[in-house]
């Protein structure tokens, strides 16, 4: 006799369920958003049982709430929000999604998926925008704050070597021309040509003071 091959026992609750989207946000000024749908996956070789509770079922209407999956298929549960006032802002809610195989009670694995009510989508916009624009400021700072000390040029004044150069310049322009007869200070002191190129450093040399 050929013995049938079994297959493998999934361990409870260890099973992943694979749920789109995993938060449901309902809009209080928009009628559109009242109705949200949750995708359930099955991407297994067998059909799956699913069941869907939820934290405070008296606030949502749940289509489909029970059902079965087939393999590699996917189903549509609508979910219905019909208490939608102000005292309910911000309150989260749960709902879960728990699975099992066909011909078992135990539950394989299970997933849950939070609600929300807000009140607007323009303000809930307007806060994220905000808070954006925030971040990005913050950022902006940090990094000028970083690298301000790099970029930074500090102003030391004119090096020893610049000043150097300026006195001798100055008095070379001092020492008499070539040819003055009447002047006291020896004739191998005396320039020609040398006093234009002193006096062409000592531009450069003071434009390059002023630049720093």
């Amino acid at each position: 006799m050929h013995q049938q091959k079994r297959q493998p026992e999934l361990v409870e609750g260890n099973l992943p369920v694979f749920v789109f989207p995993t938060e449901l946000i309902f809009y209080a000024d928009d009628q559109s958003t009242h109705k949200q749908v949750l995708t359930l996956y099955n991407p297994y070789e067998f059909a799956l049982k699913f069941k869907v509770l939820c934290t405070t079922p008296n606030k949502y209407v749940v289509v489909d709430a029970a059902g079965a999956v087939k393999p590699q298929c996917c189903m549509d549960i609508v979910i219905r929000h019909r208490d939608v006032r102000s005292c309910h802002y911000g309150v989260i809610d749960k709902f879960r999604l728990q699975v099992s195989e066909q011909s078992q009670r135990k539950a394989l694995g299970r997933k849950e998926v939070v609600a929300t009510l807000l009140p607007s989508a323009k303000e809930q916009q307007k806060e994220e925008e905000e808070k954006r624009i925030k971040e990005h400021l913050t950022e902006s700072l940090f990094f000028e704050q970083s690298f301000q000390p790099e970029n930074r040029t500090v102003s030391s004044g004119p090096s020893l070597l610049t000043v150097f150069l300026a006195v001798v310049c100055i008095t070379a322009l001092m020492l008499p021309t070539l040819g003055d007869v009447e002047s006291l200070v020896p004739l191998y002191l005396h320039l020609s040509v040398n006093k234009l190129v002193a006096a062409y450093i000592l531009g450069l040399i003071t434009m390059a003071i002023f630049r720093t």
